[in-house]
């Protein structure tokens, strides 16, 4: 049946349906001006729209400038400019999200009536603008989302935020702003910076198509896309992305098909806080810059305090990226041997009977553990977490092999932690104080507390030269011969191993380079306990040095900042320069907040420093660090002091060259386990190695500038002899002149 329409009925129909399109667009007007004037809740202002909030990671930097060693983060977002920018990322996201980005100005209302049409001929574009997705992630959210009431005012904000974004910012600006605040999913991966390092190890201006067509095809659903989850699904995604750009002419149909047909290419570089070179140096960092900003009061512009987590600062240190990384290969090459030693001679042997307070050391380690706590929480009585601890259970282990996954009690992990040995280094430039490297331990993920500055151990021999560095200052000559025998100081009588006491009288620099205790006992009851004290604290140690004679065998505890700091002195004429390891802080805009002016002290005359410099360089030649050269082949002028602390509990190894001071330390968590014989617990084989391992791989790059051939400056105007044979002969002259006297 067919109903025929009479012109009338026509004209009213076309009334009603304009009468209803034209409702439509009054009440779309009507939501937009009511949105505009904040109804459906407070649109971002002026302000806002320059600043837009992110959490976005402070980057920690290496002294280059440009290498980021860590970041702190919420989001592991870190922001790029426009020329940071792979085109070929800026090409994939307009080809995939929006085509005629460049030729709307953030509603592109022509693509939005014909999405349907543009998604039947394969486009597969949604219905927002490149700007509208920036102003969504910026500003409105997504709360609500699966409410169609929320959801429309949401994108009425969107819209009303995307237009006032073009008129603010540049085209570039906002694609720049956009791929700043993606979210990529793994690890909590945002922005194309991170994003592209987390997936392919680059970064972003060095992007190719496929791998670029990878990180947009993300965009809509980053687990959906993953590349790791679901790498069929990430390749059809890539494809179909790749296939776009063709259209879209960013790509020709040769290029297309060659891209097509490359693997995904994932270099899969997860990045999380326990991860990345020099771990223990960023934990230690980020408490200290906390304490800087609380003390000194700096805070943003609108008088709340700044959160390393969020706000996006750069903090620039003086931390050299490849010696970082030389520091970290020496001591993963010489601790597994270490370790090896140190568990050999533990075998068989009853911790029982043989480690002092052994039950008390096993349950301090079980109050401290995370299980201990957790169970705690839960409840548990003393007598149940106990029993837990007594009941095998899967446990992830540290090994220098990689971590396992084994069954075993967990008291007995605390034993197998405590059986561990600790390792710690730091090197720096004497001259100007900065921090070159920092190693403040084995594994960040399984023993987190820094032996480089927040922990301290006794220093034992490497103390010796403060005392000597007195009496060179009052008099004393490096060549000057002392009878090697006991010495009582206020009762006190430092005792001397029979096999490794030279006999009869040796000079004052072949008394340090053998670490002989009785001459250097002889010399503090000569200089006495207060000023080698004053001294020690001149040369930077912090910790608590008390006016005792046995300080001359290092029964102080300090950290290994200190004690590498202290050496500096010597080799930088005298002058104590703070280590430094912050150059300045830049907020997110570049805006400095902070720099860092190093103390600077004079704690010795640059005659006695250099005295101490050829002592130390004894050591080496012909003492207890001489393996450095017949071992280790480092022939060139270098000094330095082993140390090895009472029951062989720390092994020390201080090296100084004229552009480099280092210090290294080992021993176990507790002073109470420790290495079985000297031999093998001495500084000279449990610290010594890894420092030659870190110094050859430096002299090994010219480009770092450390030379191998350098040697340290005399002063002018040298006064103490360091020629014994001359030495000796002056003596027998004044004695000769004394005897003519009559004295």
């Amino acid at each position: 049946m067919i109903i025929k329409l009479s012109p009338g009925d026509i004209k009213r129909y076309n009334w009603y349906l304009w009468r209803a399109v034209l409702s439509f667009f009054a009440l779309f007007v009507l939501l937009l001006v009511v949105t505009y004037f904040g109804l459906f809740g407070q649109l971002p202002s002026f302000r806002d729209l320059e600043n837009p909030k992110s959490n976005q990671a402070s980057e920690v930097i290496s002294a280059d400038g440009t290498t980021v060693l860590g970041t702190y983060y919420v989001q592991n977002r870190s922001s790029v400019s426009f020329s940071q920018l792979s085109p070929n990322v800026v090409n994939a996201l307009i080809a995939t999200e929006d085509s005629r980005f460049y030729d709307h100005s953030g509603i592109d209302f022509r693509r939005l009536f014909t999405i349907p049409l543009l998604n039947l001929i394969g486009s597969k574009q949604g219905g927002s603008t490149i700007t509208q997705q920036l102003a969504k992630n910026l500003f409105s959210g997504s709360q609500g989302a699966h409410n169609p009431f929320v959801r429309l005012t949401q994108k009425l904000k969107e819209w009303i935020i995307a237009v006032r974004l073009e008129r603010r910012y540049t085209k570039q600006e906002i694609i720049t702003m956009y791929l700043n605040t993606v979210d990529f999913g793994a690890y909590n991966t945002f922005g194309i910076k991170s994003a592209a390092h987390t997936y392919f190890n680059v970064t972003p201006d060095k992007l190719t198509p496929d791998q670029a067509a990878v990180l947009v095809g993300m965009v809509k659903g980053p687990g959906v896309y993953s590349p790791i989850r679901h790498p069929d699904r990430a390749l059809n995604r890539r494809n179909l992305i790749l296939g776009l750009m063709e259209k879209q002419g960013y790509l020709t149909d040769g290029q297309l098909q060659e891209f097509k047909s490359k693997p995904l290419g994932i270099d899969f570089n997860p990045m999380n806080h326990n991860e990345g070179p020099a771990p223990y140096f960023r934990a230690v960092l980020k408490q200290e810059i906390q304490k800087i900003f609380k003390n000194q009061n700096i805070v943003r512009s609108d008088g709340t305090p700044y959160d390393l987590d969020r706000d996006g600062l750069k903090i620039y240190t003086t931390i050299d990226a490849t010696m970082q990384q030389y520091a970290e290969e020496a001591q993963r090459e010489y601790m597994p041997q270490l370790q090896g030693q140190f568990n050999d001679q533990w075998k068989g042997v009853s911790r029982w009977k043989s480690i002092k307070n052994f039950k008390l050391l096993l349950d301090e380690g079980m109050y401290r553990s995370d299980r201990y706590k957790q169970l705690e929480l839960q409840g548990k009585s003393e007598d149940e977490i106990r029993q837990n601890f007594d009941t095998p259970d899967s446990l992830e282990l540290f090994t220098w092999r990689g971590d396992i996954d084994t069954l075993m009690k967990p008291i007995d992990s605390i034993l197998y932690s405590k059986m561990m040995l600790r390792n710690a280094l730091m090197s720096m430039d004497p001259t100007t104080g900065y921090v070159k490297a920092w190693v403040g331990g084995t594994d960040f993920e399984h023993f987190k507390y820094d032996q480089v500055k927040v922990g301290t151990r006794q220093v034992g021999s490497t103390a010796k030269p403060f005392t000597y560095a007195v009496a060179i200052e009052n008099g004393f000559s490096p060549c000057q011969e002392v009878d090697n025998v006991p010495v009582t100081i206020d009762g006190w009588t430092p005792g001397s191993s029979p096999t490794e006491t030279l006999p009869g009288a040796i000079s004052l620099r072949t008394a340090l380079a053998h670490s002989q205790n009785y001459v250097t006992a002889y010399v503090m009851n000569e200089v006495k306990p207060t000023p080698v004290m004053e001294l020690i604290k001149k040369m930077g140690v912090t910790s608590d040095v008390p006016p005792y004679p046995s300080i001359c065998l290092g029964v102080f505890n300090a950290s290994v900042f200190d004690m590498t700091g202290a050496y500096s002195v010597f080799a930088n004429h005298g002058t104590w320069t703070e280590p430094t390891f912050i150059l300045r802080i830049e907020d997110k805009n570049g805006n400095v907040v902070y720099t860092h002016t190093p103390k600077v002290v004079q704690a010795m005359d640059a005659q006695s420093a250099y005295v101490m410099t050829y002592m130390l360089k004894g050591v080496i030649e012909d003492g207890t660090g001489s393996r450095l050269k017949y071992k280790y082949g480092l022939n060139n002028p270098i000094g330095g002091k082993t140390g090895t602390t009472q029951e062989n509990s720390d092994g020390w190894f201080i090296g100084i060259t004229p552009q480099l001071v280092t210090g290294v330390w080992s021993g176990c968590e507790d002073r109470d386990i420790h290495f079985r014989s000297t031999r093998l617990g001495e500084g000279a084989n449990s610290a010594l190695p890894i420092f030659a391992g870190f110094m050859k791989r430096v002299y090994a790059n010219p480009a770092l500038g450390i030379k191998k051939n350098v040697d340290f400056d005399a002063p002018k105007n040298m006064t103490i002899t360091l020629d014994c044979n001359a030495y000796k002969q002056q003596q027998q002259g004044t004695n000769d002149v004394d005897k003519k006297l009559g004295f």
